[in-house]
């Protein structure tokens, strides 16, 4: 399974499109969709011209993939397509470590669903601050989560 184009437009969304290099909250250089890594699969040192709309699609699509296989690597219970959007979604945001570790995916792995999202929409802070865009992203995960 891949994320579904319900799932691709949250990402899209919530990351926002940057042509140039940026610092993310991660402190990370970064450019398109939240891309840290370029086309060559190497990290971005900041020279690195501006991309457009079109690659920096391509590039969020190859990064997804890391999401989509931690899913699949992780998860033993069947998933509705846009349950698994939604969990790529978390995860591209915030890492398959953090996947791993959360309770989200034990409670999933033990078909509690509705406690998976009840879990995954509490990862709504940054440096133990509450933002308000990652609680507006973790409110549209939910809804694409339990949308049949």
């Amino acid at each position: 399974m891949k994320i579904n184009q319900a799932g691709l437009d949250l990402v899209k969304t919530y990351e926002g499109f940057r042509s140039d290099i940026y610092i993310c909250s991660g402190n990370r250089k970064t450019y398109g969709y939240g891309s840290t890594r370029g086309f060559d699969g190497k990290r971005l040192t900041g020279n690195e011209n501006p991309i457009s709309r079109e690659d920096a699609e391509k590039l969020l699509k190859r990064d997804l993939q890391s999401a989509e296989k931690a899913i699949h690597r992780m998860v033993k219970v069947p998933l509705s397509e846009n349950q698994f959007s939604a969990i790529c979604s978390w995860i591209y945001n915030l890492g398959s470590g953090s996947w791993q570790r959360s309770t989200a995916r034990l409670k999933l792995n033990r078909y509690d669903y509705t406690g998976c999202i009840n879990e995954m929409i509490r990862w709504n802070r940054a440096s133990g601050k509450r933002l308000r865009g990652l609680v507006l992203r973790r409110e549209s995960e939910r809804l694409l989560f339990l949308r049949s």
